[in-house]
């Protein structure tokens, strides 16, 4: 991965600032508002190619504007001056995303569209900034809004937050997707883990020569050996739903400039009943591979919450029914890598206990990684563990692993730090073996079924973890009678010396 340059961060911080003191504080509205005219700016690129092959080809082509001249495109929009701008921005621009029908996802989520600058002057500097970004360039882009992005740094009502780009990488890395399954996530936010899957599959999928040598010296995967698999990766491969419109609007874009042109992105509440009745593909037996962080703690209708969901776990907690509904995502054998709060590993209530009984009893609960409790600071303190599971067959061997550092401090600040578990327990994953890994003082082990159903079905790594004993040698009785002798004797000549001063 490249790393978005010094300079161009400094001019989104620049424009942030700028927002911030132009009345919009709110960090979604700030990055939906650069989303819409990051995408007007896309579709005129759009339009822009296509004329030009239109050309070359000799043949119709059937654009979203009315032609080169179209006041509403960015690059004649772009040369006003700002009141004529913000006017034809406000009154003709956003209309027009409204009217977009087809062709793009993000179409679906213009309907509701408003431009949210009313200075002219702040909309002037949006413009230009975003005029002179590479936005067209295949990573730069990405990372620029992977920049936007972490200046998300607040949870939402319902418990979402961002997942960290190192721990979705490690998750996307456990399950390894190829180019011909289908992904989803069921609560999907910004998309970062359709996104993260996307990227690991254009590094995994560069041929030798398909690797090129970017500006700041990273190299530039070109995903040369995806071609086959072209169309299944834009139309058919990534599939997100969320309930929140604005986070939909920036999934959508999200996975568009890391070049998903057609991302199958839904405003829909999984949990609920609607959903098999819209998406009964997805929602039944549609997925290879699920990679999700759902909220914890969200807010629930519980009369709302489809019956296939209560049936198996009688709960209202949605961390539970976000697990039971993951399984009813994947088709048979499809896997999962979820993120769950360490109450899901351990709790002791029935629906709890169910939960637990019907991963490991139905299905085949892979491993359980424990993350250090810092790793969604500054969001949420909360302590969490990743579980990989498949859906059917049944469990034998569960693998644990104690992640205690992730790269980075656990405060709020998460600068980075030497210490990082991840990349070993990756490796450790990909090695396991059930007659090597038993021992239980180490970071990583496993353990076999019967022992986990004895512990009626609890999870949490310290159930099993044995603490390292090291062995003391204390000096016999007699030498530590001799030396407290002889610290009294000393104590009692410096009294003395200390009376004789006085």
């Amino acid at each position: 991965m490249s790393q978005l340059p010094t300079q161009q961060k400094s001019e989104i911080d620049k424009l942030w600032t700028e927002f911030w003191t132009g009345g919009i504080t709110n960090p979604l509205t700030v990055i939906e508002q650069i989303s819409f005219l990051m995408f007007a700016r896309l579709l005129d690129v759009m339009e822009t190619t296509g004329e030009r092959k239109a050309e070359r080809t000799k043949k119709q082509f059937q654009g979203r504007y009315s032609g080169k001249d179209d006041p509403r495109r960015w690059k004649n929009f772009k040369q006003k001056d700002a009141g004529e701008m913000l006017r034809v921005v406000r009154d003709e621009v956003f209309p027009h995303f409204r009217k977009l029908n087809g062709g793009t996802t993000f179409a679906e989520y213009m309907q509701d569209a408003q431009l949210m600058i009313l200075k002219p002057s702040l909309l002037v500097s949006a413009v230009n900034m975003i005029d002179k970004l590479p936005i067209t360039e295949g990573d730069a882009k990405g990372d620029l809004y992977e920049y936007l992005l972490s200046k998300l740094t607040t949870a939402g009502i319902n418990g979402q937050f961002r997942t960290p780009r190192h721990i979705i990488r490690f998750m996307v890395e456990l399950l390894e997707p190829k180019p011909n399954e289908t992904i989803g996530d069921p609560a999907c936010g910004t998309a970062g883990f359709l996104v993260g899957a996307m990227q690991y599959l254009i590094e995994t999928h560069t041929s030798a020569k398909g690797k090129l040598k970017g500006e700041n010296g990273g190299i530039i995967y070109t995903g040369d050996l995806l071609e086959p698999y072209r169309d299944h990766i834009q139309n058919g491969m990534f599939h997100g739903f969320d309930f929140d419109a604005t986070m939909l609007r920036i999934a959508s874009m999200n996975l568009m400039l890391h070049g998903v042109d057609n991302p199958d992105i839904h405003y829909q509440d999984t949990l609920s009943n609607s959903f098999p009745e819209r998406f009964s593909k997805q929602a039944t037996g549609g997925f290879d591979v699920i990679l999700a962080n759902p909220p914890f703690k969200g807010s629930l209708d519980e009369g709302d919450v489809h019956p296939t969901l209560t049936q198996s776990v009688k709960t209202k907690k949605t961390e539970l029914l976000f697990v039971a509904l993951i399984l009813r995502m994947l088709k048979k054998g499809g896997r999962s890598a979820t993120i769950v709060p360490d109450g899901v590993l351990c709790g002791s209530s029935k629906a709890h206990t169910a939960l637990r009984t019907m991963l490991i009893k139905n299905n085949q609960l892979e491993a359980v990684i424990s993350l250090p409790s810092g790793v969604f600071k500054p969001y949420a303190g909360v302590s969490t563990a990743i579980l990989v599971f498949a859906k059917g067959g049944r469990t034998d061997q569960v693998f644990f692993y104690d992640v205690q550092a992730d790269g980075y401090s656990l405060d709020d600040k998460r600068d980075p730090v030497g210490e990082n578990d991840l990349p070993g327990a990756l490796e450790r994953w990909r090695k396991r073996n059930a007659k090597k890994d038993t021992d239980r003082t180490a970071k990583h082990f496993m353990v076999p079924v019967q022992e986990i159903e004895e512990k009626n079905f609890d999870v949490s790594i310290n159930r099993y973890k044995e603490a390292k004993h090291a062995e003391v040698e204390y000096d016999p009785p007699r030498k530590i009678i001799a030396k407290l002798r002889a610290l009294e004797a000393e104590i009692a000549k410096d009294l003395s010396e200390l009376e004789a001063v006085l």
